[in-house]
């Protein structure tokens, strides 16, 4: 994957494994290695632009906790030595369960059993001029609330007056639990004496299906708090404690995890389906442009179709179909990757939008699909893209994972500001 995302300017996101981060934390020889291994290999070629390490230590692994600050020392300091540090950042993902009471959030405090390791992760992040990695979930916190906050406040919609939000000590008034989550975060970083630290959201979204027990997972509400989020952190400001600093965000998640455990909603985080499908109409633009809600449908080739069948297709499509197929010849933008998938998809899809309101259709013996989703990746432009800075949702389904991932190698949507596409990898992130 790494090498997929070469030459194509995303910003990737690579993740040490919780299972990794004893044996980093413990030998800097094992920490250049994995460096040498996973980051300096593939640079400057892949976009490498931080270092995740673990998946809330702290709190789903505490006993790792001596040696997390310790790892993320050792990875920085084999930055340094291949000379890295200055275009890769390092820091550690951490969940709200180490702030007890986010509410108010201007007397929000880390769990004082943290302390002195939050310390030196914050004067690590200092140091090195990082970030706070921050996995903030409203649902979670919405269902625990057990009716206190209406809705409303977890999903971004408007309060009524008699629901207002209002910090008592302050008197902010938070239009959103997950503002309230983010400010509660930059209080709890204050009151350990820090300041200037980013806080990056690096999870956050809503489960589109839930069991018996879980109503408050529908399609419905998913599509809403994402569709909102997106808007949310789109306008480039940060919380009210903070308004001159935007808040970054990770959509957890790219794709449903079918095989994993826990409650029914666990499997159904996903913004897609396995396919590469959608599963709700989900916009990545902060303007009328067309996002994967658009009007737009785009014609690509199927994941796993055959090889024969694409070339044929491919053929009939730019010789008899009179598709355009300049831009996927060599030295063009988008030749690559050069597979007969990608090549298929560029062709059918300029033959469909050319001649789908005359009767043109995407079938192509049964190797297209039809999709929502911006096929246009890098400075390839699918016909039919809005020619803006949003660059569609994804990259083809071809750079799907094809298996379950564990907790630790989720998938995720970053928004970064104007929320365009950015990356997939442990991470997928827009930038």
């Amino acid at each position: 994957m790494l090498s997929a995302l070469s030459n194509t300017g995303i910003e990737v996101m690579v993740g040490v494994t919780n299972e990794e981060v004893l044996g980093i934390g413990e030998s800097p020889s094992a920490a250049a290695t994995w460096i040498n291994k996973n980051v300096a290999a593939y640079m400057p070629g892949t976009n490498i632009t931080a270092i995740a390490v673990g998946s809330e230590v702290l709190s789903s692994i505490p006993n790792a906790a001596p040696v997390l600050v310790p790892a993320m020392n050792n990875l920085y300091k084999a930055l340094v030595a291949t000379n890295l540090n200055y275009l890769v950042k390092v820091s550690t993902p951490q969940s709200m369960g180490l702030i007890p009471r986010p509410f108010p959030p201007s007397t929000a405090t880390f769990n004082t059993t943290w302390n002195s390791t939050i310390f030196q992760i914050l004067r690590f992040l200092r140091n090195t001029n990082s970030f706070y990695m921050l996995n903030a979930y409203p649902y979670y916190e919405y269902v625990k609330s057990n009716g206190i906050f209406p809705i409303e406040y977890a999903l971004f919609q408007p309060l009524s007056s008699v629901k207002q939000i209002v910090d008592p000590n302050t008197l902010f008034r938070y239009n959103s639990m997950f503002d309230a989550l983010v400010d509660a975060t930059y209080n709890s970083i204050a009151a350990l004496k820090f300041s200037k630290i980013p806080v990056v959201v690096t999870e956050t979204g809503w489960p589109w299906f839930g069991g018996a027990n879980e109503p408050y997972a529908t399609v419905e509400n998913a599509e809403t708090f994402n569709n909102n989020l997106i808007r949310r952190v789109s306008n480039d400001s940060g919380p009210p404690s903070q308004p001159d600093m935007p808040i970054n965000t990770y959509i957890y998640e790219l794709f449903n995890e079918d095989r994993r455990p826990g409650p029914v909603s666990e499997r159904n985080w996903g913004v897609l389906f396995s396919n590469g499908t959608a599963v709700y109409s989900i916009s990545l633009s902060n303007s009328d442009g067309r996002g994967a809600n658009s009007s737009t449908v785009f014609c690509i080739a199927k994941p796993g179709a055959d090889e024969r069948s694409l070339r044929s297709g491919l053929n009939w499509a730019c010789g008899p179909g009179q598709a355009n197929c300049r831009a996927i010849q060599q030295g063009q933008p988008c030749y690559l990757p050069d597979t007969w998938q990608n090549h298929a998809s560029y062709a059918y899809n300029d033959y469909y939008q050319k001649m789908h309101s005359s009767g043109g259709t995407c079938d192509f013996d049964g190797t297209a699909m039809t999709t929502a989703i911006d096929p246009s990746h890098g400075s390839c432009r699918f016909t039919g893209s809005l020619n803006s800075s949003t660059r569609g949702l994804f990259s083809p389904p071809a750079f799907g994972p094809v298996g379950p991932s564990s907790r630790s190698s989720r998938n995720y949507i970053y928004l970064h500001q104007i929320v365009s596409l950015s990356a997939v990898i442990l991470a997928l992130i827009l930038v």
